[in-house]
């Protein structure tokens, strides 16, 4: 057995870190290197770098290091961060796998990933490799960029950068993801509320599209059934039966491809007379289809909602000109917020009618957790939602006086 090392314990900017050995293949040759590895925060019982919760936690880490360096495994050789995100990481997520016959990370997933690394990451690691890569460099590079990038931002360049390094872990070029240790800054800007229409909202945006039936359907699939715009643009009629729609895809910039999660493919009930009018009104025109895009394209795919918000849509709500028309739409009363707020307009209005029945909302909105569904979408309550609530209320109260004041008298 080889050398057993305690670890070197040192403080800085509020931290115990832990210096030690490895021993590491660079450029083919085995070399010992010194490396370095943040404990804890300072505080509490943990006051001092000689103190025993630190000195437990040093023992515990340096177990692992031990028993790594005196088995016979040893790691990959180390490469630049950069070459392993173009030569590994993203051939991976690209890779298409034989079961299914899909990337294994959806398309748009892919994109999201190529721009985070454009945009920040690719600059921030530079030369930088796998095993120089320390927590606190990346705790300091999300803080510099909270001048110029919000919270939600800050959060997608930590999760991309925590899933290359592990990734680097399980190709064995690295033993500890440094990732898990980065801090999100606590100034970080938190994003603005998100927009969301209300029920009346809602019905003047339908009743603005009374020529364009098939974009009254789309409204109302956004913010009566809550459906996301890449459910709406790719559902088929024989995705609906007497009683139900079933989603079962989506589409993303003409890629069809499953729903975005695993919970999002569902059947939602058809029971408002406000998708089922619609609906009706849209399969007649379209000479009654079984089968087949219920917004198809020219060219028979699905059709493209950006196009045909900007094209028709947001023309007959901000009265400006309509491809379709041939006058230009007179202005409606609501400002355009996105489809999407529709959807968040859906999950506050269910909550209301449902008397705040947030299981309800969850299981319309398709959200495996229910602190999304009330941290995203969830959206203030309308004054007369809060004075029905407060009637309620007082109304319960009313009802439970007189038992008490009976009591009150039996006492005396």
């Amino acid at each position: 057995m080889g050398h057993l090392q305690r670890g070197y314990v040192y403080e800085a900017s509020g931290y115990f870190f832990v210096r030690y050995n490895v021993t590491e293949i660079v450029d083919g040759t085995p070399r010992r290197v010194q490396r370095s590895h943040r404990l804890c925060a300072k505080g509490g019982k943990l006051y001092a770098r000689d103190c025993k919760a630190v000195k437990l936690k040093r023992d515990e880490f340096m177990l692992t290091i031990n028993q790594g360096q005196n088995s016979s495994h040893r790691l990959q050789q180390d490469m630049p961060v950069a070459d392993f995100w173009k030569q590994v990481y993203l051939p991976y997520c690209e890779e298409i796998v034989k079961l299914t016959g899909k990337p294994r990370k959806k398309p748009s997933t892919v994109r999201g990933y190529k721009q985070i690394w454009n945009q920040h990451l690719s600059g921030h690691f530079a030369n930088c490799t796998l095993q120089e890569f320390e927590p606190q460099t990346g705790t300091q590079f999300l803080q510099s960029l909270t001048g110029t990038q919000g919270k939600s931002t800050l959060k997608h360049i930590k999760a991309l950068g925590s899933s290359i390094f592990k990734r680097a872990v399980i190709e064995q070029r690295i033993k500890v993801n440094p990732w898990h240790d980065v801090q999100m800054p606590e100034d970080a800007i938190e994003p603005q509320r998100t927009g969301h229409y209300t029920l009346e909202e809602a019905e003047d945006m339908i009743s603005a599209l009374v020529d364009h039936v098939d974009c009254q359907l789309v409204l109302a699939l956004s913010c009566f059934l809550a459906l996301r715009p890449g459910e709406i643009a790719a559902l088929k009629w024989e995705d609906f039966d007497a009683d139900s729609v079933h989603i079962r895809r989506s589409v993303v910039r003409g890629h069809v491809d499953t729903p975005k999660t695993p919970e999002s493919v569902a059947e939602i009930p058809l029971v408002d007379p406000r998708v089922l009018i619609p609906l009706a009104l849209w399969r007649k025109r379209s000479g009654k289809p079984k089968e087949g895009w219920v917004f198809p394209s020219g060219n028979d795919t699905p059709v493209d909602l950006h196009n045909l918000i900007a094209r028709v849509i947001v023309p007959h709500i901000e009265g400006s000109e309509c491809v379709r028309c041939d006058a230009k739409p007179k202005k409606s009363e609501v400002t355009w917020k996105s489809l999407y707020a529709g959807r968040r307009g859906a999950c506050t209005l269910v909550i209301e009618a449902t008397g705040g029945n947030y299981a309800v909302a969850q299981a319309l909105l398709r959200h495996k957790s229910m602190k999304t569904t009330l941290d995203v979408y969830k959206k203030q309550i309308t004054p007369e939602a809060f004075e029905t609530g407060l009637k309620a209320l007082a109304a319960t109260v009313r009802k439970q006086l007189p038992a008490k004041s009976d009591q009150r008298r039996k006492t005396l």
